[in-house]
């Protein structure tokens, strides 16, 4: 692997006047106001875990109904829908507090758009950012689960995953030019979010999710959701290990944040597997949270990256150009960054096999 330290200088010099233009107006009051921003998480966090914004639904409720309704303390149920209509996740009026319509949408589970599992799935982590200081100075993860269930932290876990996924897959589909290709590995695919709208863009696509054994009922009864259980089959095992037991080759390969979980040789093994199931010609696809050769951006990439130092051995967000070491090392060539950029500033490397 090259040095990451290495980039372009007129490329760095471009990059650096863009930044210095993004930079914020700092100042004691702007400093003070990130450092509180907690509050603010902290809040949606708790109102999410109570399930508030299911609890009033379509309808307008006062504190003491909603004291009623859930057998909560008034006082504490009362502070928390306040500070929620002061945040703008409810509405407060003489007849009692709504739903906003992105409240609706987004964050209660009547809603098809509900993204209240990864929220949970944030507030489990929370405690590891806490002690980052730690996990700096030791240069190791924190990250426990003892705070909640294996059962509960799965759950947020796969169904955040989910969520993130429906948002984006949609987008990706389409993004893409799968026309050629007839079999497709969702490699880490989890519940196969991705496999399925692939399928659903591409009519002529069949595809294998291959994940933990753990991560097949969820994946099944997801796919059997969408109609597709004839065209996307679930394979067991662990791509860390190469345990794939994949007896046919593949058009196109999928990898959807699965490198930032590893170390840069481990990853570098992954991508070199993934290649090694590809058909003459076929295509391998690396979407992930990509950072600048500068790796100070995008934002949040770099953020991402001190994620996996809470929770991981080795992980981190690896900058396109370490990516694309990856690939043609692992003999893929005509290697290219698809016009894409997700929600969270992801993007996709895509390299073919000659």
């Amino acid at each position: 692997m090259g040095s990451s330290d290495s980039f372009n200088k007129s490329s760095c010099a471009s990059q650096c006047d863009t930044a210095a233009a993004d930079t914020p107006n700092w100042h004691p009051g702007t400093l003070l106001e990130m450092s509180g921003y907690y509050w603010k998480t902290c809040t949606l966090h708790a109102a999410v875990k109570l399930d508030i914004f299911t609890i009033i639904g379509k309808d307008t409720l006062t504190a003491r109904e909603m004291t009623q309704k859930t057998g909560w303390d008034a006082r504490g149920l009362t502070m928390l829908l306040d500070a929620l209509a002061a945040i703008s996740l409810l509405t407060k009026t003489l007849s009692g507090y709504a739903n906003t319509q992105a409240s609706a949408d987004f964050l209660s589970k009547d809603s098809e758009r509900y993204i209240g599992y990864m929220i949970q799935h944030h507030h489990h982590l929370a405690d590891s950012w806490v002690r980052m200081d730690q996990a700096v100075t030791m240069g190791g993860p924190i990250r426990e689960r003892s705070s909640v269930s294996s059962e509960e932290w799965r759950e947020a876990f796969l169904m955040g995953m989910f969520n993130n996924a429906m948002a984006t897959a949609p987008a990706v589909a389409q993004s893409m030019d799968l026309s050629g290709c007839r079999r497709l590995l969702d490699m880490g695919g989890g519940p196969g979010t991705y496999a399925i709208h692939f399928c659903l863009a591409n009519p002529d696509l069949t595809a294998v999710v291959f994940d933990l054994p753990t991560t097949r009922p969820f994946a099944e009864k997801t796919i059997q959701r969408f109609g597709l259980s004839d065209r996307i089959h679930f394979a067991a095992g662990d791509y860390t290990t190469y345990d794939i037991m994949l007896t046919q080759e593949f058009d196109a390969a999928w990898l959807s944040h699965v490198l930032h979980g590893e170390g840069p040789d481990k990853a570098a093994e992954i991508v070199a597997h993934a290649a090694k199931t590809l058909v003459p010609g076929g295509q391998l696809l690396i979407h992930d949270f990509i950072l600048d050769d500068t790796r100070d951006r995008p934002e949040f990439a770099a953020l991402f990256s001190l994620n996996m130092l809470l929770g991981t051995e080795s992980g981190q967000s690896y900058s396109e150009s370490e990516i694309r070491e990856m690939m043609t090392a692992a003999g893929l060539t005509d290697i290219v960054r698809l016009d894409y950029t997700g929600p969270t500033e992801s993007g996709i490397l895509k390299g073919t096999k000659p």
